[in-house]
């Protein structure tokens, strides 16, 4: 989101003209999709390889599909064939399935939880922000490519899979140390 003059999406949305609810895609749980899907631009501005939505929904070029699977990531995803308004290019809605357990709240710089004196009713004691976060990797087994639990607009890939999104020359990551 910070790259300047970036193309900037608006929602995917199903077969039959039905959003796709960002939710779903963020659960790690595998969904099935009315195709053919398709998601327009809320603001027109340069293609990237690697976009997400508003709501974290990553959209991948063709290019990093096919890195993605030659890393053998398969079980760890679906990738969805997506039309982007104005890119005849092949490009694919990503989501992710896997949701680990992984936040250490020590090592944050911050944490906050939901709690009913805050007005929240539902998801007390969940994550409410997450500052400088930092992760346990002793808890991610072997996930290469995953969101972690409580926190799930982030995105978090081993250092091998960061490694060959680098050297592929992908556009539109940015990847910091967790």
């Amino acid at each position: 989101m910070r790259i300047l003059d970036r193309w900037t999406f608006g929602d995917p949305m199903d077969g039959d003209g039905q959003e796709l609810w960002h939710g779903h895609l963020t659960e790690g749980l595998p969904i099935s999709v009315r195709e053919p899907l398709r998601i327009g631009l809320y603001a027109p501005g340069r293609p990237l390889d690697f976009s997400t939505t508003a709501f974290c929904v990553p959209i991948v070029h063709g290019k990093v599909k096919e890195l993605l699977e030659q890393l053998g990531l398969d079980g760890q995803m679906q990738l969805f064939p997506i039309t982007v308004e104005g890119q005849s290019a092949p490009h694919y809605l990503l989501n992710l399935l896997r949701v680990v357990r992984c936040i250490d709240d020590a090592r944050c710089e911050e944490v906050a939880y939901r709690t009913a004196e805050d007005g929240y009713e539902d998801g007390i004691g969940e994550y409410r922000n997450v500052v400088g976060m930092r992760i346990d990797p002793s808890k991610v087994g072997n996930a290469e490519i995953f969101r972690p639990w409580g926190w799930q607009t982030n995105i978090i890939v081993s250092e091998r899979v960061k490694r060959a999104m680098e050297e592929s020359g992908m556009t539109g990551a940015r990847f910091t140390e967790v």
